[in-house]
């Protein structure tokens, strides 16, 4: 039996995906963002180490986002947080696309794009102690009680997180569908290195833009949670 279970646990830890592959219609704007600017802005997978630093040419806060959807409250963040420098990962090809585009077009310096499964970015190319702040902003819900498993934010992948954040930096959540806020919360909780800056839910911070997601969720009546941990 405990062999079955160690198997099932293994079994789990390779499942987690940061991503589900959709598709999408690539524009010609966007495929040629990708072309024009991917060798000044793009990183490319390697099952290595990385250097943040290096890689920013500059000795900043690191800030990784998983899942930045089309790049557009990424652009804003980063715009307003011109201090910080910005890892952002995401598998969808129009949204990189995108968020290529208005980097070049607004000329942020302090992004750097990936288009890979962030799970195997963290396990593989970052070291420990390398980020100052995580953002996950309403990542896919899977809101069928079937699909429950499928969501991001369990503790297995906060395990593969937390070494790579460094003590006082923080891990910042966004959804709109209470129940998975509600899983987020417990799921954080769940980590003694970790501390909730707020009760339960945080009040979103002035530098998070509303984003197309959050703005379908309050059409459709739904409430907004943040959560805002910092590593002890």
């Amino acid at each position: 039996m405990e062999n079955q279970n160690t198997q099932q646990n293994e079994q789990h830890h390779r499942s987690i995906k940061s991503f589900v592959l959709r598709q999408g219609h690539m524009t010609a704007a966007q495929q040629r963002a990708i072309d024009e600017n991917w060798e000044k802005v793009g990183v490319n997978f390697q099952a290595a180490h990385i250097d943040l630093n290096a890689l920013f040419k500059r000795n900043n806060p690191k800030i990784l986002e998983i899942g930045f959807g089309m790049g557009v409250a990424t652009a804003q963040i980063a715009q307003t947080l011109p201090e910080k420098d910005f890892l952002a990962i995401d598998v969808h090809g129009p949204g990189v696309g995108n968020l290529c585009k208005l980097i070049a077009e607004q000329n942020i310096n302090n992004i750097k794009v990936m288009r890979h499964d962030a799970v195997e970015v963290v396990e593989q190319m970052l070291p420990e102690n390398s980020l100052d702040g995580i953002h996950i902003f309403f990542p896919d819900p899977w809101h069928k009680k079937r699909h429950n498993k499928r969501r991001l934010i369990q503790i297995p992948f906060i395990e593969k997180l937390l070494p790579k954040l460094k003590s006082k930096g923080y891990i910042h959540l966004a959804t709109d569908w209470e129940e998975y806020a509600t899983q987020m919360l417990d799921v954080l909780n769940h980590f003694e290195a970790l501390q909730n800056t707020a009760q339960d839910y945080a009040p979103t911070p002035a530098y998070r833009p509303e984003t197309k997601f959050e703005a379908r969720g309050k059409r459709l009546g739904h409430g907004v949670w943040d959560l805002i941990f910092t590593k002890k």
